[in-house]
């Protein structure tokens, strides 16, 4: 595959992570307080769906580290808003088992293995293990942010969740710099502005609320 569609997979992945938090800030913005709409999960789960394709294009473990584990938290949160049954049964089973498939497909053609991986000669170790470590904190958000739901049994982003989103895309931005990675840059620079934007909201909103 050219490295033109590589990259063109991982731009609209990023276009559509962007495009579900300017929603979000948006909706937000108006309400005066912090808002989680249904689309913004929507959004997040077929943005996680293309950017496990391009981690797996690109033999970047921490980027498929990264989807791997959010990828069924989005799904979670559409189901605890009633959202996920409305979708076709085959469609559902088919994102279920999506990623499971991709690599199992992997090593039975013997594409990648555990140890390329983990050696990828254009990641050197120290540089491979801030990713992952990067993108570790950029998940416990959606960690975070699913036991608050599940405690609350409503879909929501606590102040936490936007805190550990600032932190994370820090390092992200960190390691996309040395990766020289511009879909990781992009994305998460454009991020970083409305994940800082959100703690203020998500403070003023408490604060009125006490």
């Amino acid at each position: 595959m050219s490295t033109a569609l590589i990259y063109g997979i991982g731009f609209l992945a990023q276009l559509l992570f962007s495009g579900r938090l300017l929603l979000q800030w948006i909706l937000s913005e108006r309400q005066k307080r912090i808002i989680t709409p249904s689309l913004f999960w929507k959004l997040s789960l077929f943005a996680s769906f293309l950017l496990f394709v391009y981690g797996y294009l690109r033999d970047d473990f921490a980027i498929m580290l990264g989807q791997t584990l959010t990828y069924f938290i989005y799904i979670r949160n559409l189901q605890l808003q009633g959202e996920w049954y409305k979708s076709p049964k085959i469609l559902r089973w088919f994102l279920l088992v999506f990623p499971v498939l991709v690599v199992i497909y992997g090593y039975n053609n013997g594409q990648y293995d555990a140890v390329e991986l983990f050696q990828n000669e254009a990641i050197p170790v120290w540089l491979l293990w801030l990713g992952i470590i990067a993108q570790l904190i950029f998940t416990l958000r959606f960690v975070y942010q699913w036991m608050i739901s599940e405690k609350t049994k409503t879909s929501q982003l606590p102040v936490g969740f936007w805190r550990l989103s600032v932190l994370g895309a820090a390092l992200i931005l960190t390691y996309a710099i040395f990766r020289k990675d511009p879909v990781m840059f992009v994305g998460h620079s454009a991020g970083l502005i409305i994940y800082i934007r959100n703690i203020f909201i998500g403070k003023k909103e408490r604060h009125e609320n006490a």
